[in-house]
């Protein structure tokens, strides 16, 4: 696993930032710190370990000649005002870099037959945007043009590339930054993860799965009252998690008022002796209610998919939320047992809300290492956190694959223990 950052040369200029103590690159993070995992990689080479992220003495960048740009991309996630604000104001305040450019709406804005100017980026501008939800820059899906992509970054003069988004935005400031190098240019790309799924590979967490967590909660406590105010009540709530169930798996601990938690990586059985439905009648003959979670890409095998994609190139997924509530309204009619069923799907809500205290504070702490990074002249990196470290880890390996549940993991354990939920499988 090639954990090195790449550097557009020697830093040589005196950093500006003023801090009690500077990080050296050689300062590393272990990947895992099991004391038996550590014996053996040193047993045989040493172990696997991330750059520590933080200000560098030595700087590339002047900041007097500097222009930086921040592109923001994919579907919106609470925090991304928060970055875009703390991007600018580390800049500006600690670096003293006064070029500093918006790219509007994506990938796209990099692209000039799409018409979008750039948007000049100051303190003041960004001064009160963090209280609100979305971004300022607007955002798109899918991909553009590489080599035009970097033409347009030539043609500015832009020397850094602040890219915020999921792993669809960070292939694209891997692809970018692999251009640049086959070109030889002097620019920067740093990226900073931005999902409200947090499947991301190599960070613990991503900015705006702590808000969605929080306002899911809420959903499930409404479903929650829904249910027990009627007999047989059952509230059915949908949350966003196309191909990994962490939030699903982490409203259901948080909320602590969920009875099923459905998640894209473990498959069940609608019918039959251990399914699902059986197991809800059982349920509902003994409390009279019950509370059903399930994140949006679990059960596709219940739903209709036609192969046709998105913008970002996904297959389209079927809408599991409704699959559900047919099928136990379905079963239930067949049984005549009958049933209040309340299905809530606050996926919108989730991602457009202003970001939480804790994700915003997470969110200065993501932006202010992305800047740090790229004004010593890093590049091609993402900013993740492991093990209780702000890291530098390589956009190839942060995008070789996605964080996923473990079934048989840990926080999959805990879930069915915490719900009392057996394997519908």
């Amino acid at each position: 696993m090639d954990t090195a950052i790449f550097s557009l040369g020697p830093a040589t200029i005196d950093s500006t930032v003023t801090v009690p103590q500077f990080i050296n690159d050689d300062e590393r993070v272990l990947i895992d710190l099991q004391l038996s995992s550590v014996k053996a990689a040193f047993a045989s080479g040493g172990p696997t370990s991330f750059e520590n992220a933080g200000p560098r003495r030595k700087i590339f960048f002047e900041p007097s000649r500097t222009k930086a740009a921040i592109v923001t991309c994919g579907g919106l996630c609470p925090g991304l005002n928060n970055v875009i604000q703390s991007v600018v104001r580390m800049l500006y305040f600690s670096y003293g870099v006064r070029q500093i450019l918006g790219v509007r709406y994506g990938y796209e804005g990099l692209i000039p037959d799409f018409g979008h100017s750039f948007l000049e980026l100051t303190p003041q501008l960004v001064h009160d945007i963090h209280k609100t939800g979305g971004t300022i820059l607007g955002t798109s899906r899918g991909p553009q043009d590489i080599g035009r992509m970097v033409d347009t970054l030539v043609a500015n003069k832009i020397d850094i590339l602040f890219t915020l988004g999921g792993d669809g935005t960070l292939r694209g400031a891997d692809a970018i930054h692999e251009e640049i190098k086959r070109r030889g240019l002097k620019i920067s790309v740093a990226g900073i993860p931005k999902t409200i799924d947090n499947d991301i590979q190599f960070a613990h967490k991503t900015f705006g799965f702590a808000t969605a967590v929080s306002i899911a909660n809420e959903s499930v406590h409404a479903a929650h009252a829904e249910a027990k105010s009627a007999r047989n009540g059952i509230g059915l709530v949908k949350v966003m998690g196309r191909d990994s169930g962490f939030i699903a798996s982490y409203v259901a601990l948080a909320s602590n008022e969920v009875d099923y938690v459905f998640v894209p990586e473990s498959h069940f059985e609608l019918r039959g002796e251990k399914g699902f439905l059986p197991h809800l009648e059982k349920r509902l003959a003994e409390s009279k209610h019950a509370v059903v979670l399930v994140a949006e890409g679990a059960g596709q095998k219940y739903c209709e998919i036609t192969g046709e994609k998105d913008a970002s190139g996904n297959v389209k997924y079927g809408d599991v939320g409704v699959v559900m509530s047919t099928e136990i309204k379905k079963y239930f009619k067949e049984k005549n047992i009958p049933v209040v069923l309340k299905y809530i799907d606050p996926s919108y809500i989730i991602r457009s809300v202003p970001a939480s205290a804790d994700d915003a504070v997470f969110c200065i702490m993501l932006a202010q290492n992305a800047v740090h990074g790229a004004m010593a002249g890093k590049s091609g990196f993402m900013v993740g956190y492991w093990n209780s470290y702000y890291t530098f880890v390589p956009l190839k390996l942060a995008t070789s694959g996605r964080k996923k549940v473990d079934p048989k993991g840990y926080l999959w354990t805990v879930v069915c223990e915490a719900t009392g939920q057996p394997d519908f499988f």
